[in-house]
């Protein structure tokens, strides 16, 4: 599943890029694909689903964050460098507005303030959305735990009532909230990932199969065209989105059938974090090299989006075998109980999480 929503991401970028024409073609992916910065909250959505359904029983706040730390900052320090590199030699366009802007994204605080939404690797702004999510985990999940069933429930559709209240609010009132990359606003669907998580894992979830979930999303997703920008990103897909992870954790638990379980897309699913850090980047340098939203003809516009797929995935494979397996086990090497707390991880039964 993490290999769909980061492919649709791509694809919305080659959408909004200009590879394709104002022709037939260029219409088609717009219809097909302009509703991709959806694939963020699958994302934010799933991040806390599986945080929920992995926790162990005591460990200690220190070491969850350590963890945390071990899986999103090799590579994210190796694509923010990579964009320095870039930004004072090929694409100026990634040119950070100076010394503070970058330090703010190296940390992972940048997307708190809205101009610095997209320092360095543009990407990478919901990476801080993900930190504050990170650091709120210990004490979100220690609350939400001790929760009765329909506690837990009502805490869900809350956070999915915001979901679509916050657009609502921001629009009506002229609020003027930064709601798309801001890591406040994001915070229920974190919220409610992680209330999934619990039903799940308590047993008590109660929902459709994969089909159901699949056609629900799928109706949420073309539902984007037809309402405001602000409804788009998270509003529209969140019913679909909160039926879908767990019917496909509950596939999972019990062995029906689901062609997520694919070994290929199981791999691919491994590579997509890396495919997301690295794929804007890849297309900005094509922008560099090749010119600004080309809109090409059919032929020339999928060979383009061809080549930028295969070195994105080339160069996603490569992060994940150099930097990421390794650098994760180097930030735990030193510490025992990350690597026990690792180990556990990997021996739960639900595929939904054992990547994470």
């Amino acid at each position: 599943m993490r290999w769909v929503a980061a492919f649709t991401v791509f694809v919305y970028h080659v959408r909004n890029f200009g590879y394709f024409g104002q022709g037939r073609s260029g219409r088609l992916v717009n219809w097909a694909f302009g509703a991709g910065a959806v694939g963020v909250s699958f994302f934010f959505i799933l991040s806390g689903f599986v945080l929920a359904w992995s926790a162990l029983p005591g460990e200690r706040a220190r070491t969850f964050w350590r963890r945390r730390l071990a899986r999103i900052y090799p590579v994210h320090l190796v694509t923010a460098v990579t964009a320095l590199v870039l930004a004072y030699s090929l694409v100026p366009g990634l040119r950070p507005g100076g010394a503070q802007e970058a330090a703010a994204n190296l940390l992972l605080v940048s997307s708190w303030k809205p101009e610095w939404w997209q320092a360095l690797n543009p990407v990478s702004w919901s990476l801080v959305c993900e930190a504050f999510f990170y650091a709120a985990f210990p004490v979100l999940y220690a609350g939400l735990r001790r929760l009765p069933t329909r506690a837990l429930a009502a805490t869900a559709l809350a956070a999915g009532t915001l979901l679509v209240l916050l657009p609502w609010a921001n629009t009506h009132y002229a609020l003027g909230w930064t709601l798309y990359s801001s890591p406040l606003p994001r915070l229920p669907e974190f919220v409610l990932g992680v209330t999934l998580g619990l039903l799940v894992k308590t047993g008590t979830w109660r929902g459709p199969g994969l089909d159901v979930a699949l056609a629900a999303t799928l109706i949420g997703y073309f539902l984007v065209a037809q309402l405001p920008g602000e409804y788009g990103y998270a509003a529209c897909t969140v019913l679909g989105l909160a039926m879908l992870i767990p019917a496909a954790a509950r596939a999972d638990l019990t062995g029906a059938p689901s062609f997520w379980r694919h070994p290929r897309l199981v791999r691919l699913g491994e590579w997509s974090f890396a495919f997301y850090m690295i794929h804007i980047l890849v297309m900005r340098t094509g922008e560099a090299l090749f010119g600004d939203r080309p809109h090409l003809a059919t032929v020339p516009a999928l060979a383009a989006t061809a080549a930028a797929f295969a070195l994105s995935l080339t160069l996603a494979w490569a992060l994940y075998a150099g930097v990421e397996r390794p650098g994760r086990q180097l930030l735990l090497r030193s510490h025992p109980a990350s690597r026990r707390s690792t180990a556990a991880h990997t021996r739960l039964p639900s595929k939904s999480g054992r990547r994470d």
